[in-house]
């Protein structure tokens, strides 16, 4: 496979999957605190407003999105190795704490986005154009 294609590949179709991995571990109670600390402090870091002077060593050449796959990368790794392979297998089930915190709000977002149409449907379409909206 060609080098460019590769790293294509890896951004596509790994970043994502490590992505969903690292939640599933953040979220286990198995894993050891410091590497979660270490992974929420660099997402801050990522998120944050600071930015990284070019002159601090490796760090402020780092793109974030880089940053970020490398702290990923490095918490997926210091993971205990069976509660690793139990998440991947959970997500390729497609039953894994991810797969479930999805699901729960995509149906909470459909939901209540249906009952916000419901409400300005009732408010807005079905009312005498000549009624005030405060006695609707």
């Amino acid at each position: 496979m060609h080098p460019i294609l590769s790293r294509a590949k890896a951004l596509l179709v790994d970043v994502p999957r490590h992505g969903k991995l690292a939640y599933c571990l953040l979220r286990d109670d198995r894993v050891p605190t410091a590497p979660k600390a270490a992974l929420l402090g660099v997402l801050v870091l990522i998120v944050s407003p600071i930015d990284i002077p070019a002159w601090v060593p490796l760090m402020g050449e780092l793109d974030m999105l880089a940053l970020g796959v490398l702290a990923v990368t490095t918490f997926i790794a210091a993971c205990p190795e069976d509660v690793v392979r139990e998440h991947e297998a959970a997500l390729q089930a497609k039953e894994s704490v991810f797969d479930h915190d999805f699901r729960d709000t995509f149906t909470a977002a459909r939901e209540g986005g249906g009952r916000l149409f419901d409400r300005v449907r009732r408010r807005v379409w079905r009312r005498d154009p000549y009624q005030p909206v405060s006695e609707v």
